[in-house]
């Protein structure tokens, strides 16, 4: 069904710099174009998709073309660069709710520190750390489309699918690294704008390649993880304490029962593309480390109160919750 073997080769070569190949519809199967005048035109990205439609989904890609009238337009762009569709690729590219999750990570650090509440260093810190977190998420995929594109979970992403081309991905991820750096920096202060650069680099230089490489992409995960708290911390302070790093603790603790239970469903995908998951590569480790630190979490919350970060009742409530908790990661 991969049409491009029928063609001639001076076709083929001319055709590979527009990244589009001809398409068409007789008898419900594809054939040559020299045998079909009404040709359609989809991006060499989505050709593997079309090839696994079934005879009446591929009727529906072609029923703008009946004989030689032609109802609609014959071709369609592909990326698709209109204002309106580029909002939700971008959306989709900064991995929108992951990204929110992390900014709302940040607001706690920031709640929770003891210094008088600013809102405009406040809002810079939100808005610079969620700028950060959104280029990191594009450098990610950017890297990952070969790999995401055998994973179920992840093969209709907008770069996988040809919505957004590379070039633009690294473009947004430049754009958005410099003004949310900037805006921690001159908005926030020096530290903030450094634990933000250093998370950057983090996910996307160590994390993102150590995924085939070794387990200890989850530690490496699980401290990018923590970090955004105190940035939030260091930018309501400027500075940071024992306190905020236990913070940070509770969230590095919880990276691993919960991505280990993620992944835990996700094995043949991860097995598939080649990523190095405990799941994957030591299913017992992967169980007792999601206990440890299920129990670590439960230590944190108990020395929380120690160290004035809250009252003691957030000790004596969270304990049943953490101890059930501890019971499921048996």
């Amino acid at each position: 069904m991969i049409l491009w073997r029928s063609y001639p080769r001076s076709y083929i070569k001319a055709l590979k710099f527009t990244r589009y190949f001809p398409i068409c519809h007789v008898s419900n199967r594809f054939t040559s174009v020299r045998k079909c005048p009404n040709v359609i035109i989809v991006p060499v990205t989505t050709a593997p998709f079309i090839a696994q439609k079934s005879n009446n989904e591929i009727k529906g890609l072609t029923q703008n073309v009946t004989g030689n009238n032609i109802k609609g337009n014959l071709w369609q762009p592909s990326p698709n660069t209109e204002f309106k569709n580029m909002r939700s690729y971008i959306k989709k590219l900064s991995k929108f709710r992951l990204t929110s999750l992390v900014v709302i990570t940040a607001m706690s650090g920031y709640a929770m520190a003891p210094a008088p509440f600013e809102l405009y260093t406040f809002l810079s810190c939100s808005l610079g750390t969620g700028l950060v977190s959104a280029a990191a998420n594009a450098i990610n995929q950017y890297h990952e489309v070969p790999f995401d594109s055998q994973m179920s979970r992840t093969k209709n992403r907008v770069l996988v699918t040809g919505q957004v081309t590379p070039l633009h991905s690294i473009e947004f991820a430049v754009i958005s690294a410099t003004a949310g750096l900037s805006l921690l920096y001159f908005g926030v202060n020096g530290l903030t704008a450094i634990l933000g650069a250093s998370n950057l680099f983090l996910y996307t230089s160590v994390y993102t390649p150590l995924k085939r490489i070794s387990i200890l992409n989850t530690w490496i995960g699980s401290l990018v993880g923590a970090i955004p708290p105190l940035m939030g911390w260091s930018g309501c302070t400027g500075n940071l304490d024992v306190s905020a790093f236990v913070l940070a603790g509770v969230l590095f603790a919880w990276q691993f029962p919960h991505f280990n239970a993620l992944s835990w469903n996700l094995r043949p995908d991860y097995s598939r593309a080649g990523y190095r998951m405990m799941s994957v590569t030591n299913p017992a480790l992967c169980r007792q480390t999601a206990l440890r630190y299920t129990a670590l979490i439960t230590l944190l919350s108990a020395s929380a109160p120690i160290l004035n970060l809250t009252s003691y009742w957030f000790a004596l409530e969270s304990f049943p919750l953490n101890a059930y908790f501890c019971y499921l990661d048996v």
